[in-house]
């Protein structure tokens, strides 16, 4: 574990890449007072089903104009999504190693109702670092602007758009994936594919994936 801190925006049940920083970081930074990208990993997760990727998407209140900040973001509720998306989640993993195990702890989030996004991913954050035993060092920024001495800014690094910028900490270690054998290998998929196909394993897969330098 390195003694700089990073800083991360909000995520949506994060990827691999995401939870590895809390592992080999002391402290993790969430920012709340930047403006809500979209396209990013900030409402929406990758998952892998038995045809390929499939995005989940949490859709956020419109006409709030684009300079609302992620605190301030709201989810909007006029589709039903989180029956949607439980029922693919659930097609996707019914047959994994653990997802009995752990159906009963996420399917609380497709039930009850939370009204801002951040406080929604904040509290998954928290059943994710609890089953995978990762210390949840999380505080959120004070201000946009002053970002923490000794700090590393992964705000826009870890995302689903940036595809140029190499983080040479990270290095995806591959496990099974229920549909291996007919689609290979997907790397950084969201925490939702290493819990179900790993179980109790995953701290160790995330510890794999760091890279020392």
């Amino acid at each position: 574990m390195t003694n700089k801190s990073i800083l991360l925006s909000t995520a949506y049940f994060a990827p691999i890449q995401y939870y590895s920083k809390f592992i080999n970081h002391n402290k993790v930074y969430i920012e709340q007072f930047e403006h809500f990208n979209k396209q990013t990993y900030r409402n929406r997760c990758v998952i892998l089903g038995g045809n390929g990727l499939i995005q989940l998407i949490v859709p956020v209140v419109k006409g709030r104009g684009p300079k609302t900040l992620i605190k301030d973001l709201q989810i909007s509720y006029d589709v039903d999504w989180q029956r949607n998306q439980w029922q693919t989640i659930s097609s996707a993993y019914n047959s994994s190693p653990y997802f009995e195990y752990y159906q009963d702890e996420f399917y609380q989030f497709f039930n009850g109702k939370h009204k801002f996004l951040l406080d929604f991913n904040l509290k998954i954050n928290e059943t994710i670092c609890d089953l995978t035993e990762i210390e949840n060092n999380v505080e959120l920024t004070s201000d946009f602007e002053n970002v923490p001495a000794e700090t590393v800014n992964f705000r826009e690094l870890i995302s689903p758009k940036n595809k140029k910028t190499k983080d040479n900490s990270f290095h995806p270690l591959e496990y099974t994936q229920v549909f291996s054998d007919k689609l290979g290998f997907s790397p950084n998929l969201s925490i939702l594919d290493l819990l179900f196909n790993e179980g109790p394993n995953s701290y160790t897969i995330l510890k794999g994936s760091i890279v020392d330098k």
